[in-house]
């Protein structure tokens, strides 16, 4: 009965875990199914301006704001999120890309229904674009600010990194251009007090033991010549 449990019991969890890893499967699926929708849609929309961008008139001063506008936003957070992964300061401004970023989508709504029903209401259009158009420029203006700052910022950063890397290099080439003597002598050079291999001491060949001193006036032995004389002026006295 327990082993029955006990079988129960594992089926159960292993039931709960394939549910849990199912559902992120789905949920990331979902997420990416979204992020590739929305990019299809963006490019589709950016071609569309484009192509009224090459209109004349109203229609296609109006695409041209709105193709610029976006271009300049999305260019200020592609180059935000490229170096906001190992930088704070860099996710605090994406954070501000990002409240500029719905300025720049409600102007783009306005602008968009400013032309919905083409060129007919020439005149609502010749008086609100200009001020629409300001804010435009005010936003990519902020947007260039914001691009230009991070790029700056991540120039500085490189030329640090590659000054620190310089110094160390010259640190170590100059010192593998210092050779050790110990590197000489274990190379087969002898040290200048050291005698050549296959040469005996100097104490050895003397045939005195290592520590002894040479006999001779040096060493403060008298000579045999001195004694017979001190032997002699004794036998006179």
């Amino acid at each position: 009965m327990e082993w029955v449990l006990v079988l129960l019991v594992l089926f159960a969890m292993s039931v709960a875990a394939a549910v849990v890893v199912v559902r992120r499967v789905v949920r990331e699926l979902r997420a990416r199914l979204g992020q590739a929708n929305q990019e299809l849609r963006r490019r589709a929309a950016n071609a569309s301006l484009t192509a009224r961008a090459a209109q004349p008139g109203a229609v296609g001063e109006v695409a041209r704001v709105r193709r610029e506008l976006r271009a300049s936003v999305e260019n200020t957070r592609s180059v935000l999120l490229a170096g906001s992964a190992s930088d704070e300061s860099l996710r605090e401004a994406l954070a501000l890309c990002e409240q500029l970023s719905g300025h720049a989508e409600r102007l783009d709504g306005e602008l968009n229904a400013l032309v919905a029903g083409g060129e007919r209401d020439r005149a609502r259009i010749g008086a609100r674009l200009p001020e629409l158009k300001k804010r435009a420029e005010r936003i990519r203006a902020s947007a260039e600010s914001l691009r230009d700052a991070a790029r700056d910022r991540a120039q500085h950063d490189e030329g640090s990194d590659l000054d620190s890397l310089q110094r160390q290099i010259e640190l170590e080439a100059t010192a593998l251009r210092h050779w050790s003597p110990a590197e000489g002598r274990r190379a087969g050079v002898p040290a200048p007090s050291e005698e050549p291999p296959g040469v005996a001491p100097a104490e050895e060949r003397s045939g005195l033991a290592p520590g002894e001193e040479r006999s001779g006036v040096a060493g403060g032995e008298e000579r045999p010549g001195a004694a017979r004389g001190d032997e002699q002026g004794e036998r006179r006295g």
